[in-house]
Formats: structure tokens, sequence, C-alpha cells
């Protein structure tokens, strides 16, 4: 691969916005897609056989993100979202990644975010103080420490190494304090 290219792997259950994606992506000088995945399963096997240099990957797929992170070799990881929301920019930090664009936005900005983050920077949104205190306040207080580390973007094994977590005990602590999280849908009546 020539300098300056950033290979991208799509992963979307959605088939029309996966086509639409790659297309986009091939006329864009700089960005090439080198696979497209509907599934978790099915993207992860993607990433190890092709090694992106990111993952395109659609904002629901945040238990993905984490599992993308863990690989031998770990893509960076753009979220592309359907809905702009603050909380959603808390989850992302704590999956651990590098970008979240908003399906509304254009697609200058997409390919904006994929090429800072191809180069090892990130497109993250500003987290308002509102966002920081409604997550502070879901969370237990034993995960206020680890919620401020992720959020600021710590590496794993500092988090780790801090909190006196091992591998395991710390993924299952970041999966609850994404599930604690997680908007709540309210319930039909």
């Amino acid at each position: 691969m020539l300098p300056g290219m950033t290979r991208i792997v799509v992963i979307d259950p959605q088939p029309a916005v996966r086509a639409g994606l790659a297309m986009m992506l091939r006329t864009e000088p700089g960005l090439v897609p080198v696979g497209v995945a509907s599934s978790a399963d099915d993207g992860l096997e993607l990433v190890e056989r092709q090694r992106p240099d990111v993952v395109l990957l659609d904002a629901s797929s945040l238990a993905l993100t984490r599992k993308l992170r863990a690989l031998e070799h770990p893509p960076r990881v753009v979220l592309y979202a359907a809905v702009e929301d603050d909380a959603l920019g808390v989850m992302a930090r704590v999956a651990g990644a590098d970008g979240l664009v908003s399906k509304t936005a254009e697609a200058n900005a997409l390919y904006a975010a994929l090429r800072a983050v191809g180069r090892g920077g990130t497109a993250l949104p500003a987290l308002s103080r509102d966002a920081m205190d409604a997550a502070a306040h879901r969370v237990q207080p034993e995960d206020l420490a680890l919620l401020a580390m992720l959020v600021d973007r710590t590496e794993p094994s500092e988090v780790a190494a801090t909190l006196r977590l091992n591998p395991r005990k710390m993924a299952r602590r970041i999966e609850r304090l994404l599930a604690t999280l997680r908007p709540q849908r309210p319930q039909a009546v």
C-alpha cells in the first residue's frame, strides 16, 4: 500500500449503507475500502484477514468496538451514528473508538474523520460538562475512576495497572459500564 493511503473495512448491518459507503470511499483519493461485512462475526474475520488501518462501524456495535480493540493487530475505529447524542460520545470513548461521525454529516466530514483516525489522531466530538455529569450520575461509585480514565483515552494497560484490575475483570467492568450508560428506551404500554 502506498504511503498516505488509509485501508478501511466497513461493517454495517444494512446492505444499502454498506454498498453506499464502499462506493463513496472508492471515489475519494487516499481512502481504500478493502472489504465490507454485515455482522460482528464476519467483520472480525475480515478485519483479522485484511488488517485495515480503520474500521468504519455502525455505532450500534459498541461491543464489536471492544472486540476489535482487543485484537493482536487492532485497527482504529470510527463509529458511524444515526443520531447525534452526547451520551453516545461518552460511550464511544468508553468502548475505545477513535472517531464518531453522524450519518447526517456531509461526506467531507466523514472523509476527514477517516483520514485523521488513519493517521493516528482522533475524530471525537467534544464532551459537554452536562454529558459527563449525566454519565457520572448513572454509574456505580466504584466505576467513576474507570469512566474518567476511559473518557480521557488512557491506555487500557495503564487503566488496569492503576485500578489493579486483571484484563478479564476490566473487560467485565467496561461491559457493565457500557450497559449502564446505554440510553433507556421507554417501555411500550
